[in-house]
């Protein structure tokens, strides 16, 4: 017989003689597995559907199609989209009179539970029904599965009661998928019927999956002791826990925070010999780094591996949020590495944690480079990725970028949604352009998007914070109209600005209010009240609403502690402020390096220097690095409680207050800097971890200065050969060079710390390369440049020259922007593997 033209066509295609083979040998030898090269995806769904059209057109090639259909929808069995296309084909191949047959239905209903697509599979049943098909009982139980997946209980117990009226048995299959359908629904009531019912015998008793199924519905309720009871009977009664029911109950813990139990849940599952899976060990790693533990985090990580176990994205991107939420960007890109390295394709939330990373250190514009990748890459950016870069070039000030950045969404086809308004409300506002703020309100609402109380309430602080209190009240009248008022976020603005300006009975009013609309005071009402009543010498007031808020379910936190200390301090109360500090532990909430730091400038300041140490010592061993405030308050209360000259002492004491030192008595400050700081750097620098701190504040305070003093005090070299040399005071140097114009010394010094392996900032070789060009010294320039690149890893030197010249031209350095970000844009293309 003469094939149709399409199928000679198509038989001259290389494709199409694969799929016919592919066809023939499913035909041939049924039981036996294909060979791997001849697979549906190495072809496209399209391809797959223009095959068995050019088989249905012919009657010769019916049993031919039939096979094929059953392999197609077994390739694409997970992919919903892929399937409700292959059912349109088969509705277009049934207009021509091709049917399909017994096993493609019956696989098309597995593939369609599977997929949670009940009411498809009952319409499947229908056209089998139809079409004169008798089905068998893996059938039924496949429809009562989909119909109960997708929460259709009552569908499914009338469906069930036809099927018995058929003559067929209820059996465990059938009624773990009634369990299952009552639990989706949350009826426990209803699942723990049907559970009663199969204990009590009859053929159809509850296996693992029923129980496990049975403790997930409890554990989704926050019924977890009735789960355990659940867990418990299943031992008792020979049916042992399974990898999914130790995952649901460790889930479930995690869940409200009882970590510990987690693993000791963890530890029990690996001694009963049931091994966890990827996604146990998935919900440990995320819940630990969701709790800052990191590093327990890793070694959870590192213990999966060792049981053979290959992390998948999601593990991944769990362990990258944990290192991004902890400011550890670089590690995050390092696993970023890793992951690349180990074939797991990242998902467009990987890129939203590592873009979420970025901004948290101020680094926006890079993570808007990272979007650039990410279109590289084949993904494309959501609504949450855009969020994040708006909100992360409002926080940083940058609201032209962060509009620029909103207005691009349109070429993607996002729309914004309340939080990319509110993001820009909140900047604006911070910015004290409220009025602003408001148009772009009235624009939110213009497209349909209704404010939530985070975006009001971030207006109504902009116009509080500008003494605009009519305007604010009107829109909390607003908020009380609309009863968009649940938490004390709004109260606390009012609150916050009445009590700086000593409103007392507005303050009381205001209160009123709050108790009157239902809104419970937080933690932040009762620190802002608390703040106030130091603000006003009411120090014994503020400590007995410390006693109050431990008493009710509002205990103070370490900011409320650090109020109340700082508090005590400016009121002379040093001594009760240290009694305050270490009884914070008693509570059970540690001091923080705010605390700290109040506490010892206070007792630096009183001249209980020795005090101020043990401080010190305290707060490194818990963990704290000193900043240069710390450092700046210990050097200055060690020289002012010398016996140096009253002229010195004040002129050291207005310096270190943030003015630039005047050095009338150069060879007087050399004494006090030889006697005193020398001596306190040598002994305290031993006991304090923090000497890069030490090295700055020498650096900030000795370089900002007359730069005769470089020649006679020299930077400790140990400070460089430890790697110890902080980029802040390093840039203060070199721009102090440049300032004075100092170039033969800044570019000793220069060499010198590079030498030590210390690269100076972009910004830093801008200034210097500026400088040189302006002095006429152009060659000095280019070479400068070149080390630039070259310290950068750019070996690109082409695409760089051209903003030499633009570089040269700029009267600033902090103009050099956009030089400084195709810097840091080409020197970072290849992420750190580890």
């Amino acid at each position: 017989m003469t094939q149709p033209l399409e199928y000679q066509l198509f038989l001259s295609n290389p494709i199409g003689k694969g799929a016919i083979f592919l066809s023939h040998w499913s035909l041939t030898w049924p039981h036996m597995q294909l060979p791997r090269f001849y697979s549906f995806t190495a072809t496209t769904l399209n391809l797959g559907i223009l095959l068995l059209n050019l088989m249905v057109s012919s009657s010769d090639l019916y049993v031919i199609a039939q096979k094929a259909i059953i392999l197609l929808i077994k390739e694409f069995s997970n992919n919903e989209p892929e399937i409700l296309k292959l059912m349109e084909a088969f509705d277009n191949m049934r207009k021509i009179g091709f049917w399909l047959s017994y096993p493609c239905y019956s696989s098309l209903l597995m593939s369609l539970a599977s997929l949670d697509l009940g009411f498809l599979s009952f319409l499947v049943y229908k056209r089998m029904v139809d079409n004169g098909f008798l089905l068998g009982v893996i059938d039924y139980r496949t429809i009562i599965n989909a119909l109960c997946k997708n929460g259709f209980v009552q569908s499914a117990e009338m469906f069930l009661c036809m099927v018995l009226k058929l003559g067929f048995q209820l059996d465990t299959h059938i009624c773990t998928s009634l369990v299952l359908g009552n639990c989706r629904e949350c009826n426990l009531r209803e699942a723990s019927r049907v559970f009663d019912i199969m204990s009590k015998g009859g053929g159809c008793g509850p296996n693992s999956v029923t129980y496990s199924i049975l403790i997930h519905g409890y554990c989704q309720i926050g019924k977890l002791d009735e789960a355990f009871h659940l867990k418990k009977e299943m031992s008792e009664k020979g049916c042992q826990p399974t990898t999914r029911t130790y995952t649901v109950l460790i889930k479930a813990l995690c869940d409200i925070g009882s970590t510990d139990k987690a693993l000791g849940l963890l530890d029990e599952m690996v001694s009963k010999g049931c091994k966890p899976n990827v996604h146990t060990y998935t919900i440990l790693i995320d819940r630990l780094c969701r709790e800052g533990k990191i590093e327990e985090a890793n070694a959870m990580f590192r213990k999966m591996l060792k049981d053979g176990l290959f992390p998948g994205t999601v593990t991944y991107n769990a362990l990258i949020n944990g290192y991004c939420k902890e400011g550890r960007v670089i590690s995050a890109f390092e696993l970023l590495g890793v992951m690349e390295k180990r074939q797991c394709k990242p998902n467009i939330r990987t890129y939203n944690e590592l873009m979420e990373g970025l901004c948290k250190v101020y680094k926006t514009y890079k993570a808007m480079f990272l979007l650039k990748r990410v279109v590289d890459n084949g993904l494309l950016p959501n609504r949450v990725t855009y969020n994040i870069l708006i909100d992360g070039f409002c926080r940083e000030g940058q609201l032209g970028l962060a509009f620029e950045t909103f207005k691009s969404m349109s070429s993607f086809g996002l729309e914004p949604d309340c939080f990319s308004f509110t993001a820009l409300i909140d900047g604006i506002c911070k910015q004290g352009r409220p009025g602003h703020a408001s148009s772009i309100l009235g624009s939110m609402v213009k497209k349909g998007i209704s404010p939530d109380e985070v975006t009001m309430t971030a207006l109504i602080d902009g116009y509080c914070k500008i003494g605009e209190i009519g305007n604010a009240s009107m829109l909390f009248g607003k908020m009380v109209e609309k009863r968009t008022l649940t938490t004390a976020h709004t109260f606390n603005c009012f609150l916050d600005v009445l009590s700086k300006d000593d409103k007392v009975h507005a303050t009381q009013a205001m209160l009123g209010k709050m108790v009157k609309y239902g809104s419970v005071p937080s933690v932040v009402t009762y620190t802002i009240l608390v703040n106030a009543l130091c603000q006003t010498g009411e120090i014994t007031c503020a400590l007995k609403m410390l006693d109050l808020m431990r008493q009710t379910s509002c205990p103070p936190n370490v900011y409320t502690y650090t109020v109340v200390i700082n508090g005590l301090c400016q009121n002379g109360r040093v001594e009760e402020a240290e009694i305050l500090l270490f009884s914070m532990s008693d509570f059970g909430i540690p001091p923080n390096h705010i605390t700290y730091t109040v506490l010892i400038k206070a007792l630096v300041n009183a001249g209980r220097l020795d005090h101020a140490y043990e401080i010190l010592c305290v707060m490194v061993q818990k963990g704290y690095q000193p900043s240069t405030r710390i450092y700046s308050a210990l050097l200055v209360g060690s020289v002012l409680s010398s016996e140096a000259k009253e002229e010195a002492r004040s002129m050291l004491e207005h310096y270190l207050q943030g003015t630039l030192m005047m050095i009338a008595f150069p060879d007087m400050f050399l004494e006090i800097w030889r006697s005193n700081m020398l001596s306190v750097l040598k002994k305290r620098s031993k006991d304090v971890v923090g000497r890069q701190q030490i090295c700055t504040t020498l650096l900030l305070w000795v370089y900002a200065g007359r730069q005769e003093l470089l020649k006679q005090i020299r930077l400790p070299k140990i400070y460089l050969k430890r790697g110890l040399l902080p980029e802040k005071a390093v840039s203060a140097l070199i721009n102090s060079y440049c300032k004075e114009r100092q170039y033969d010394h800044c570019l000793d010094f220069m060499k010198t710390i590079l030498n030590h392996g210390f690269v100076p900032s972009v910004s830093s070789y801008c200034s210097v390369i500026q400088g040189l060009y302006s002095e006429g010294r152009a060659e000095q320039g280019e070479e400068l440049f070149s080390d630039l690149l070259r310290h950068n890893d750019i070996k690109e030197k082409a695409a760089v020259l051209p903003y030499l010249e633009i570089l040269v031209k700029k009267e600033e350095p902090e103009h050099c922007l956009d030089i400084i970000k195709l810097i840091e844009q080409m020197g970072c293309r290849e992420r750190p593997i580890i």
